[in-house]
């Protein structure tokens, strides 16, 4: 469980920083480019990683649901997005504004699957991150 926090927290912290390398790339040129070279050198560098690791094909290559492979599209869209957002608004409104994104749809995700798990817990979170987001506007003013 702690090594799974962990590595949920590091990826938290890549995905900030991340965005804030490709903000500073989409100032120097564009969103779409920014976009394009973060994925281009992203393919390059997991291309290295699965010569290296080895699986990149799964065998059950032909079981898997065609709209699992629509995460890439996805993947464009929020980073093209992010970049977008993070030369407007800055970093702090563009990191909490996507975290309230993905508790938004993670809370629509459950009610659609039907999860019940400690839903006053879930929504009071979803409440205190959606509070946070109008107290960040309000500090630019």
């Amino acid at each position: 469980m702690i090594q799974a926090i962990l590595f949920a927290v590091t990826a938290g912290v890549l995905v900030g920083i991340s965005r804030q390398v490709n903000g500073r790339l989409s100032l120097s040129t564009s969103p779409m480019v920014s976009s394009f070279f973060n994925h281009i050198v992203g393919f390059a560098v997991m291309c290295v990683v699965a010569v290296i690791v080895g699986g990149l094909i799964p065998p059950t290559i032909r079981d898997i649901p065609y709209y699992a492979y629509l995460a890439g599209p996805f993947g464009v869209i929020f980073v093209a997005a992010g970049s977008l957002a993070i030369t407007r608004i800055g970093a702090v409104n563009t990191a909490v504004l996507i975290i309230g994104g993905q508790m938004i749809t993670g809370a629509a995700m459950d009610l659609a699957e039907g999860v019940t798990a400690a839903p006053l817990l879930r929504f009071s979170g979803l409440a205190l991150i959606l509070v946070g987001m109008l107290l960040a506007q309000g500090r630019r003013a």
